[in-house]
């Protein structure tokens, strides 16, 4: 008989993704029948005694008390971007199952690490790339698929802003950088796009500008190309002061534009048009061909619905631990995101030295 008690979960960090993202996930309630949290780890004693009086978990200033905890089956990593995979492995090692924070690693080397320790430990190790389930993520998906934009020849991924910045991600010594806090969910779109197999040539433009009190990268450029594939443009920036919309897609039929809440496509049906040959003589008044186009246009919005990708990474986590569905974020996926962040570090001279 199946396993359907709540899987006993520890996390490892309390700050804007342990706190914020993690807890305020697992305590939803189509969440929280599958889910509750049993213990915390956090440098800040303050964040424990919240956790404590919210949920009565057990509480502990060192990491490895945690690990030791025989009740804890998955751990959420949510600590420093260095720290993801020391921290990972450390779980695996004590025989927990695991949810890591993004990044994977900060290294190819480093994922690869972690990838080995999970296979010695037969543990699950996975990671919170929710991108992958978002409303808006899936329908851009089923759009494309459903071929009215025709072929694909190029994409447009952004996340624009414009902000300061003086917190811990802006600091190379703990893995920061916007293309390792914020890229990294993008690059991970754009290779589920181009498809599983699919290795692309990498071009980037990492900058550090004015409004980055640290030493790492906030403005980042990502071009991704591979034969037969669209060419796949990622932007994430903190100097967009008029920032474009998330998704941009250019299809030989037509378009798909919008953001996560809400987006709009147009397209021709082919099959509407007559045919139209090459014409050697000059155009009539000098004029350029013109044809009134009969454009079909949809639309879809996020409305009321949960506009969050966290709730059905949980729940597909937790047929994965008590009824062995494949895994959905294998580590194996995610290295290829890791991949390409190393050869835009190894073009930076931001990263070089």
């Amino acid at each position: 008989m199946a396993n359907e008690k709540p899987v006993s979960v520890g996390i490892i960090g309390l700050g804007r993704a342990g706190w914020g993202i993690h807890v305020a996930t697992i305590t939803q309630p189509v969440v929280a029948k599958k889910f509750r949290i049993v213990a915390v780890s956090d440098l800040i004693g303050a964040r424990m005694d919240e956790a404590k009086a919210a949920f009565g978990c057990r509480t502990y200033a060192n990491m490895d008390d945690l690990l030791a905890d025989k009740e804890v089956e998955l751990v959420v990593v949510a600590t420093f971007n260095n720290l993801h995979v020391p921290h990972s492995i450390a779980a695996l090692k004590a025989g927990k199952h695991v949810l890591c924070e993004k990044p994977m690693a900060t290294s190819l080397a480093d994922a690869d690490r972690a990838i080995q320790a999970a296979k010695e430990s037969g543990k699950i190790l996975t990671y919170d790339h929710q991108m992958r389930f978002e409303p808006a993520h899936c329908k851009v998906v089923e759009v494309i698929q459903s071929g009215k934009l025709g072929e694909i020849i190029l994409m447009h991924l952004s996340q624009h802003m414009f902000r300061r910045r003086w917190d811990w991600q802006t600091l190379k010594q703990v893995g920061g950088g916007e293309m390792n806090n914020n890229g990294t969910h993008l690059v991970d779109e754009a290779l589920q796009f181009l498809g599983e197999d699919v290795t692309p040539k990498v071009t980037s433009d990492l900058r550090r500008t004015p409004n980055c009190a640290g030493d790492a990268d906030d403005h980042v450029k990502i071009n991704l190309m591979a034969p037969g594939k669209p060419t796949i443009d990622v932007e994430v920036s903190n100097s967009m002061a008029m920032g474009a919309p998330h998704y941009q897609v250019f299809g030989t039929y037509g378009a798909l534009v919008g953001d996560m809440d809400k987006l709009t496509w147009r397209f021709i049906n082919p099959a509407s048009l007559d045919e139209r040959l090459p014409d050697p003589n000059p155009t009539p008044d000098r004029s350029y061909n013109r044809y009134d186009l009969p454009w079909q246009e949809e639309s879809w919005s996020a409305g009321n619905a949960d506009q969050s990708g966290y709730v059905p990474l949980y729940l597909s986590l937790y047929e994965t631990l008590r009824h062995g569905a494949p895994l959905a974020i294998t580590p194996e996926s995610v290295r290829r995101n890791i991949a390409v962040l190393e050869e835009c570090r190894r073009q930076s001279a931001l990263y070089s030295a």
